[in-house]
């Protein structure tokens, strides 16, 4: 078990327009505000289309299957963190049909919008080892 202490510095609501790429949207705000670490407490909206990938085996390390689809999905959840300046991002979308979640990508294009809060943290240690695993190319 890894820990890092961190003190929360700001809140940020983020809004997400349609027709936007939300990680490109996301990525763009953390690198013009010099976000270098900080967590997603909420996000909600919907997409049009939707490319995500997720683990493909047990095995370290596992690989990537990546999923896209056209919608439209409600998304549900986002959740994730800000590594280093790096957004690692995971949502939960859903349609009438089915639920599925994943690792964001780009080409995940917001419906009528996505609202985020995130929160800006700040830590004397780096935390680029807090999505690392053995076997990580």
């Amino acid at each position: 078990m890894l820990r890092f202490p961190t003190e929360k510095t700001r809140l940020w609501y983020w809004k997400v327009e349609a027709g936007e790429d939300i990680l490109g949207a996301l990525q763009r705000e953390v690198d013009s505000n010099g976000i270098r670490e900080g967590a997603f407490l909420s996000g909600i909206g919907s997409v049009s289309q939707l490319r995500i990938h997720v683990v493909k085996s047990t095995e370290l390390p596992p690989g990537n299957t990546k999923v896209e689809a056209v919608g439209p999905f409600d998304l549900n959840s986002v959740s994730g963190l800000v590594i280093d300046g790096r957004v690692h991002a995971h949502i939960v979308l859903s349609n009438t049909e089915s639920t599925i979640s994943g690792h964001l990508e780009e080409r995940t294009i917001a419906l009528t919008f996505c609202s985020l809060l995130f929160m800006e943290t700040s830590t004397a240690a780096s935390l680029d080892t807090l999505d690392d695993f053995p076997g990580k190319p």
